[in-house]
């Protein structure tokens, strides 16, 4: 076996290797590069549960980074369990060819209570009194106290929010160091986010990336170089690409307005009811899981939706399957959104009436992916003297209400979910050992499986058998 180190630099595209990537570029020109062809959706759990069985949504059943638990009538996103996962994950199917191999999953999603023999995830506090703090979840469970020892707390609020920036990037490359060198897995899983953020905030046409791409390329560049001093084979690889954002679809207020979305009404404002709704959809960036209680209304709801500005396309179950997404957690209708389009989730018709968590950082409670929670509310005065006095009062135990996100889906800039319509805006392959690539132009995210596990055993004549 040979090890292999896997970088996830989220958001890399063919387009952006180059003076700003010398790391990467040197990978590339040492090796391969191909176009990766991505799934639909094209969001983080969905990709990276296809990389990791090889199969699609329809079959590892994440069609989405989150979805409706039809049996408990909740819109759940970002759970952790890898129980979710159907399928063999490339490390067990490893593990049949040779018992001593080994794998470390580093941030990739789905990372708890999984069989892989190292995970590190992030995973808050969140104590009785309502606040919350930093943390990660490990698997041995000592490795936590280990990496924060050795590199201070997890930067939680760096890793998503308005201060995402690439300190939490750093921080994860860092553990991943320690964890080549000190325990020498066959496999490492690495995801790096940097990206992502600023590509949403401002878009990938701003002078900006540029110092994103050096900064992730740093992070990427020491990796590389750790993985090739233990004489490991290197892949970065990237789930999407991101495209230009020019204006968000209020699909749910659609449904709402329809009389097909239901809310309640509460102290803390309009919450959607979705178990007492005939239609609503969970919004996850550009595809949109349209969820219709009653089987007779599903043309209905199909004409509303296809009228809707921006929605490029309706599916319903023949589609879902040409396009390997017709689980049993999709939406009886999948919405696709047109170029430079998304989905925000907002169901409330007057923001006075706004449920409270809207204007927090909030992933679990949330129906729906919310990118606005990268930006500070710019209409709150002095906000972040604001965050600074919310901060204190919460560590002298008070309750307090960190309620600096706006409402506004114009700020956004950049978003993803869809296939890109050109490959030098979606995502890449890369490898330092292109002898275990096919002779394609482009690689599968199907494929990946495969072609990892070929990077460890080398070639054996018949590629099916990993």
């Amino acid at each position: 076996m040979r090890p292999v180190l896997v970088l996830n630099v989220v958001g890399l595209t063919p387009a952006m290797l180059g003076e700003n990537t010398p790391n990467l570029k040197a990978l590339a020109n040492a090796g391969a590069t191909r176009p990766l062809e991505t799934v639909t959706p094209a969001v983080t759990c969905s990709v990276q549960s296809t990389l990791l069985t090889g199969t699609m949504p329809s079959q590892h059943g994440i069609v989405g980074n989150g979805w409706y638990f039809r049996e408990l009538a909740e819109i759940w996103l970002w759970r952790q369990s890898n129980h979710l996962v159907n399928g063999e994950m490339i490390w067990d199917a490893a593990r049949k060819r040779d018992p001593e191999f080994s794998v470390a999953k580093l941030f990739w999603w789905y990372n708890m209570y999984s069989s892989a023999d190292v995970s590190v995830t992030p995973r808050p506090q969140y104590p009785a009194d309502g606040r919350k703090f930093p943390d990660v979840y490990t698997q041995p469970p000592e490795l936590r106290d280990q990496l924060q020892t050795k590199l201070g707390q997890f930067p939680l609020f760096r890793f998503w929010g308005p201060a995402a920036d690439v300190v939490s990037t750093e921080w994860i490359g860092r553990s991943a160091e320690l964890i080549l060198q000190e325990r020498k897995p066959t496999l490492t899983l690495v995801y790096l986010p940097h990206l992502d953020y600023d590509l949403q905030r401002l878009g990938p046409d701003d002078p900006a990336i540029a110092t994103r791409l050096r900064e992730v390329d740093v992070v990427a560049g020491r990796l590389i170089d750790s993985a090739h001093k233990l004489g490991a084979s290197v892949i970065a690889l990237s789930e999407y690409g991101i495209t230009r954002a020019r204006g968000a679809i209020l699909i749910n207020r659609v449904l709402r307005e329809a009389g097909l979305l239901t809310v309640r009404r509460e102290d803390a404002g309009e919450q959607l009811d979705p178990g007492a709704s005939q239609a609503f959809a969970v919004v996850d960036h550009q595809i949109a899981h349209v969820y219709v209680r009653e089987p007779s209304r599903i043309d209905e709801v199909r004409t509303l939706c296809s009228m809707v500005d921006g929605v490029e396309a309706v599916w319903g179950q023949d589609e879902k399957r040409a396009a390997g997404l017709d689980h049993a957690r999709s939406g009886e209708l999948v919405l696709i959104a047109k170029p430079e389009r998304w989905f925000q989730y907002y169901f409330w018709l007057d923001d006075a009436h706004a449920p409270d968590y809207a204007r927090t950082v909030d992933i679990h409670r949330k129906p729906g992916y919310d990118p606005v929670e990268l930006f500070l509310d710019p209409e709150k005065p002095m906000v972040k003297a604001r965050i600074g006095l919310t901060l204190l009062a919460r560590k002298l135990g008070m309750r307090a209400m960190m309620d600096v996100i706006p409402l506004d889906p114009s700020l956004v800039k950049g978003t993803h979910g869809r296939v890109t319509d050109r490959p030098e805006d979606g995502p890449v392959f890369i490898t330092d050992a292109p002898e275990w690539l096919d002779d394609q132009k482009t690689v599968r995210a199907v494929d990946v499986k495969s072609i990892v596990l070929r990077h460890v055993f080398g070639g054996d004549g018949d590629r099916r058998t990993v």
